[in-house]
Order: C-alpha cells, then sequence, then structure tokens
C-alpha cells in the first residue's frame, strides 16, 4: 500500500510540474518538491454513498503533506460557484468598490429566480457581510459590475487563480460560462489567503478571514465558503476553506458532481459532510464534534 501510494504521489509530482506549476510573485513554487503527497482513493466511498462523483484535496500545512482523493479530478477545472465570493470579497475591497465588508448594497429590484432559484428572505439592502454569509449571489452581481473585468483579470492573474476565461458576457461568470478552477488551485489560493501573500492589503485581507469564519468551538475554527452551481444541467458543489485545530492548519476543497437527471435532496449537505467524514478519518476533527 505505501509502494503503491508513493508511487501515484511521484506520478502527481510530475503531472502537476509538468502542466501548471502555480508560482508565487517571487517566483518559487508554491506546490514545493518537498511536499508528501498521499493519495486516499478510500474517500471515494463517501462521494459514492452521496450518489455523487468528485474529489477532495487537503495540504496538511504542518506536516507539508498533500492528501488527495485522486491525482485526475482535483486537477480539473469548473465553475467555482459561490467559492469565488473570497476572491471576489477581496477584489471588491482592493479596488475600494466597497469600503468595507458593512456596506450596504442596494436591492436592485429583481432577480433571474430560474437561474437563481426563489429565496425572497434575501430580496433587500443588505450587508456585504451578510450577502458572504448567506450567499446571496445578486449582491456580488452588483459588485461585479462595478469592478468591471479588467480588475478581475489583473487580480486572478496575479493570484493564479482560475483559467482566467472570462469570455462569458454576463457578470456572474464564476456561475456560467468557460471560468474554471481546480480543488488544488483552490486549496493553493487558500494557502496564500492564510499566509497573507496576495497582492492584497493586510487590512483587506484580515476583513475577509473574519467574514469567512463559519464553525468555532473549543476543539477548532473553521473559515470558509460553499458554492453550488446548476450549469448546464450538472449540479456542481463546493465546500472550500481551511481548518484550525490544536494539531495544525489544513487547507481543504471538496467538489461534487452530480447529473441533474439523477438529483438527490441531500447533494447540498453532502458538501460538508463529505468533508468533514474525510476530517475525522485523518483526524482532524473527532466524531464528537461532526
Amino acid at each position: 500500500m505505501k509502494l503503491r501510494q508513493l508511487f501515484f504521489g511521484l506520478l502527481f509530482i510530475g503531472l502537476l510540474f509538468s502542466c501548471s506549476s502555480i508560482k508565487k510573485k517571487d517566483n518559487s513554487l508554491v506546490t514545493s518538491i518537498s511536499d508528501k503527497i498521499v493519495v486516499r482513493q478510500d474517500f471515494k466511498k463517501y462521494f459514492d454513498n452521496c450518489n455523487t462523483e468528485g474529489s477532495i484535496a487537503i495540504y496538511d500545512n504542518n506536516n507539508h503533506t498533500w492528501i488527495l482523493s485522486d491525482t485526475i479530478d482535483t486537477k480539473k477545472e469548473t465553475l467555482p460557484a459561490s467559492t469565488f465570493k473570497i476572491i471576489n470579497l477581496l477584489i471588491a475591497l482592493e479596488t475600494k468598490t466597497i469600503a468595507s465588508e458593512n456596506e450596504i448594497v442596494k436591492w436592485p429590484g429583481t432577480t433571474d429566480t430560474i437561474k437563481y432559484d426563489y429565496r425572497p428572505t434575501i430580496y433587500h439592502d443588505i450587508t456585504v457581510k451578510e450577502a458572504f454569509e448567506v450567499s446571496a449571489g445578486w449582491a456580488f452581481i452588483e459588485l461585479a459590475k462595478k469592478i468591471g473585468k479588467e480588475n478581475y483579470k489583473k487580480y486572478l492573474t496575479l493570484c493564479n487563480y482560475g483559467n482566467l476565461d472570462l469570455s462569458q458576457t454576463d457578470p456572474d461568470f464564476w456561475n456560467f460560462g468557460a471560468f474554471g478552477i481546480s480543488p488544488i488551485n483552490q486549496v493553493e489560493f487558500l494557502k496564500r489567503l492564510y499566509e497573507e501573500n496576495l497582492p492584497f492589503s493586510k487590512r483587506n485581507i484580515e476583513i475577509v478571514k473574519k467574514v469567512m469564519i463559519t464553525e468555532q468551538n473549543d476543539e477548532y475554527s473553521i473559515r470558509s465558503k460553499t458554492g453550488w452551481t446548476r450549469e448546464n444541467r450538472i449540479n456542481t458543489g463546493w465546500w472550500t476553506g481551511y481548518i484550525v485545530n490544536k494539531s495544525g492548519t489544513y487547507f481543504f476543497a471538496t467538489r461534487l458532481i452530480q447529473d441533474r437527471k439523477f438529483n438527490t435532496s441531500n447533494f447540498g449537505n453532502c458538501r460538508k459532510d463529505i468533508t468533514k467524514s474525510v476530517f475525522i478519518d485523518l483526524n482532524i476533527i473527532q466524531h464528537s464534534t461532526h
């Protein structure tokens, strides 16, 4: 088993470096050649239990170890859906489109309820912080109109975030169109966010880290964002972020892919359920906190 993991690890490193190595501003590799790789194909059972395809990428920061459910799907780029709100908030702050997370976005009066479902509880003037927390997509679309594609291109390039395909004419290019990012790329971005190695001010990074807090208890804290788009009759679901416990920091990106012909009512919950099952397997959290 160890030899098999080593083989897949070496194969993964070769593929990672030969295809699209992500680089920091100082041109050193985010993914170091000294990083260990562990492939856990047994994690597939959690996706199977949810009747979905998908993968999970985790980086153990203390032990410099990648833990992957596979070496193919974790590199595949798809729409980031609402996980894009993390970098979107950073860009909105850095471009001074908003002054702070408490700035209010005015309700435009209408939204496409076919594309975004009918959610009357979010159809009102809303702070950016609340829009992030409840995933009020319309608010970030309003911000995107002000930010503009040129600013997005600039910061996405500087952050090495995604495939940079902003050809979608609709301002919501993170839920619709050809823009894409892989689970591994998501994790690399989150690591740089944690280390404050991004082209954003310390103040703006600290604001986003605070807004991202989703769980806190005596054992761990999680900063994260979920996402879900139904583009091209495919459910693409995400949970990305990082968890800090007494042992260290773990960056994660879980992505679920499901043909909507096989829609299941638990798809949304499965994003976190699968991730936390993996966390339990890795002793990142305990059963009692699941």
